[in-house]
């Protein structure tokens, strides 16, 4: 996939996913944790990309291993940033982040943040009750 349809599909996909956790009821004006996700089967390339991200002002975590469903092996880590849950935010670090993967020839995967609210604080109960429902 060309760098333009990534970032294309990844603009759509940030207003989605605002929009979703918006409407949810997660807090608008309350700074998220926000984890831009890369991938590579090559560890060499996945530091520099690391590296990269660190100088673009991003906190950068130590690289893990992780075994796919096919035996095959990846190493990844997460670029992170700290801010409000806007959409032309995400859009500058998606743009920044997927062009130094395709320059370091990495995988962006995308991004995940947490939900921000009230619902916090009755999670671990409300793991029980679902895993409850499902006895």
């Amino acid at each position: 996939m060309s760098v333009e349809r990534q970032l294309k599909e990844q603009f759509a996909e940030n207003r989605e996913i605002v929009d979703a956790l918006l409407a949810d009821g997660s807090e608008p004006d309350a700074e998220y944790t926000i984890e831009h996700h890369f991938s590579a089967t090559n560890f060499d390339r996945l530091e520099k990309a690391a590296v990269d991200a660190f100088k673009l002002g991003f906190e950068v975590n130590d690289a893990e291993e992780m075994e796919l469903d096919d035996g095959s092996v990846i190493f990844c880590f997460d670029a992170i940033a700290y801010h409000k849950l806007d959409a032309s935010l995400l859009d500058k670090a998606c743009e920044q982040l997927i062009q130094l993967a395709a320059k370091q020839k990495v995988d962006y995967d995308g991004w995940g943040t947490y939900f921000v609210g009230d619902e916090i604080e009755d999670e671990d109960e409300d793991d029980e009750e679902s895993h409850d429902s499902f006895h």
